[in-house]
């Protein structure tokens, strides 16, 4: 399969048999890497990140993955795009500078616009509605653990309509999983995309459901997944959102519910399940809640595959940057 000078915006432009081929990818060259392996396939190539909002995973990520294989990479924090140039303008002079484009930030029409017109590959490291290098870090760390993913259940719990309900979704349905968005009425994600991927989810042997019912939703589950329930650009809303969350805690109790032995929780991270962040300690001092969206005792618990899940994004990262920037048929060796 050849996925050269591919953008990576959003899982809904990949087809299953791709998404699967990058995960297969990530799996070889994590696997090389731990082998002490050191790769070569992007020497001489130039990566650019643009990040709008902050970030651990995915910056580090994109500059390790990049190196490892023999890439040079900028991190650009005072462009004038968006400011004194115009965001088409700064893409048609970043593609004659660089290979490949990455962008962090809040419009996923920002990202779409880098790629109409630098003419290079560029890849959506998060915007408000997708987060697609994060799914195929999750697919990974799901498929590790159970040696498969087509039929296995996910179970997303807290805020549906952001980034990763939406780009969880799209990734189970193409994948043949079943999916259960666990959230209040008002935070589930749009009818559109749920739609769409039920559709997708009939031909590929998934399913798609959204409930608020915690019993129902949780039953049988292979992996419960929460995210903060404050994304980044809305935290003018928290109060707004303790209020509509705080019954969708993932807990012993929910663990619990699943009635599987081998469920596994999942966080991309950050995660405010305890006061070791001024942010959680600011949330203690003005709501009393010492924990958010999962408790600290299943965060930590050994069903927790949090950091796995975090080491593969840079895995996950590497194999699209390769994929697209490599005009190889045979990549996996």
């Amino acid at each position: 399969m050849n996925l050269y000078h591919r953008n990576f915006l959003t899982l809904r432009d990949y087809s299953p048999e791709e998404i699967t081929y990058l995960l297969d990818l990530a799996s070889n060259l994590k696997e090389k890497k731990k082998q002490g392996i050191r790769g070569h396939l992007l020497d001489g190539k130039n990566i650019v990140i643009i990040f709008e909002k902050t970030s651990t995973r995915t910056r580090c990520s994109f500059e390790i993955g990049a190196y490892d294989e023999g890439a040079n990479v900028t991190y650009l924090t005072n462009s004038q795009m968006g400011k004194k140039e115009s965001i088409e303008d700064t893409a048609k002079v970043l593609g004659r500078f660089y290979d490949g484009i990455a962008f962090r930030g809040f419009s996923q029409q920002t990202v779409q616009t880098l790629a109409d017109f630098s003419g290079v590959p560029v890849w959506n490291g998060l915007t408000d509605l997708y987060h697609p290098t994060q799914i195929l870090a999750d697919m990974l760390t799901i498929r590790e653990n159970f040696g498969e993913l087509k039929g296995k259940k996910l179970v997303f719990v807290g805020d549906a309509r952001n980034n990763m309900g939406n780009s969880l979704m799209i990734g189970c349905a193409k994948l043949g999983m079943h999916f259960v968005a666990l959230a209040p009425e008002a935070l589930f994600p749009s009818e559109e995309l749920t739609s769409e991927m039920k559709k997708i989810a009939q031909r590929t042997g998934g399913s798609v459901l959204l409930t608020s019912d915690i019993a129902e939703a949780v039953e049988g589950a292979d992996v419960i997944y929460t995210d903060v329930w404050v994304s980044m650009g809305e935290e003018d809303k928290t109060e707004e959102r303790i209020k509509l969350l705080k019954d969708f805690q993932v807990n012993e109790k929910m663990i619990q519910l699943t009635h599987n032995p081998d469920v596994i929780f999942l966080h991309c991270l950050p995660s405010f399940h305890d006061l070791n962040t001024k942010v959680s300690q600011d949330i203690y001092q003005k709501y009393g809640l010492k924990e958010m969206e999962v408790t600290d005792q299943v965060f930590r618990a050994s069903y927790s595959k949090v950091f796995d899940e975090a080491e593969n994004r840079m895995h996950a990262i590497k194999a699209i940057m390769v994929a697209t920037l490599v005009n190889d048929d045979n990549l996996i060796k």
